[in-house]
């Protein structure tokens, strides 16, 4: 499987240490790791963190063909704290070099050549003005290319009108329970929150195949074909949440496209994320044997744990 993924590289700051970083970026190395071909399409700024993250990209097996270089404006970086409930904060500073990211003639030609089999973005990058019109252009451009929408919403970065935007070019939707929750407010003033109906909602009025809600420690949950399902977590001490939710996007996209059934696509996701958790670093070293080891150490969720979690969703 070919992978083109679109959007921001970042240096996360964590106090005196820097990781290379971005949901794109991650998602990319983790999808790699797998065993695919994945391929970013960013911009880096002409300064020392703009050297740094090309070497580091390059060396965590990328190809940087579609890495730009703009002058003017810095690589982007992103401030990372934890709240009282020990929810990652980022503090992101705009504009950035991926802002200007130009998806020009030699770039749609590039992207054809490569013929990805699916395309990945998030909202970030694309809540810059005009850098959603540049992301319709590719998606157009690439007619028989799948389309995953890894939300990620970012305070003070995105919009529900962006979020509608792009939703409707997807055929897969990933976002974590808390966005899930914020999205289905917003669109259903009235109603009382329900994760069931947000999903058949956003299935339906975007036409998109596929919804992935990452619960955290608890696990996800996937509606496909009409139905949702649970499935349960891995309890793990959790180091560093930074990356987790873009290597579960990877795993989860691994095994659709390999038409794995959708338990074992599930757990094996799952277990991804909870190895990135317990290590520092959203590129923190694994083996995709130690993902299938994980995903072994115990059986998939069966039909009463799936009516129980429900009813607590």
């Amino acid at each position: 499987m070919k992978i083109l993924s679109v959007g921001e590289v970042l240096w996360d700051v964590f106090g005196d240490v820097e990781y290379l970083g971005g949901a794109p970026l991650n998602f990319s190395v983790a999808s790699q790791r797998l065993g695919d071909q994945a391929a970013l399409l960013t911009a880096i700024g002409n300064d020392e963190r703009g050297i740094r993250a090309l070497k580091d990209i390059h060396a965590l097996g990328l190809t940087t063909t579609f890495v730009q270089h703009v002058s003017g404006h810095p690589t982007g970086t992103a401030l990372v704290n934890s709240d009282q409930d020990r929810n990652t904060v980022f503090t992101i500073d705009r504009p950035a070099a991926f802002d200007f990211l130009v998806i020009d003639a030699p770039t749609l030609d590039r992207a054809a050549r490569f013929a990805p089999d699916w395309l990945y973005f998030g909202t970030l990058a694309q809540s810059n003005p005009n850098t959603d019109i540049e992301l319709i252009r590719l998606v157009e451009s690439l007619p028989n290319t799948k389309r995953f929408y890894d939300v990620n919403l970012r305070t003070g970065h995105w919009n529900l009108s962006l979020v509608k935007k792009l939703s409707s070019v997807a055929d897969v939707l990933k976002l974590n329970q808390q966005e899930a929750q914020l999205l289905f407010e917003l669109t259903h003033q009235h109603s009382t929150y329900d994760l069931e109906a947000f999903c058949h909602h956003w299935s339906s009025a975007y036409n998109i195949s596929t919804i992935c809600v990452t619960l955290g420690n608890n696990g996800c949950v996937i509606f496909t074909d009409n139905a949702l399902s649970f499935f349960e977590g891995f309890r793990v001490e959790v180091v560093d949440t930074v990356g987790a939710g873009d290597a579960f996007a990877a795993a989860f996209l691994h095994g659709l496209s390999a038409g794995w059934p959708v338990e074992k696509n599930a757990t094996f996701a799952n277990a991804l994320g909870a190895l990135v958790v317990g290590r520092p670093g959203a590129t923190t070293d694994w083996t995709i044997e130690e993902v299938y080891a994980l995903a072994r150490s115990r059986s998939v969720s069966t039909d009463a744990a799936n009516a129980s979690a429900r009813q607590g969703l």
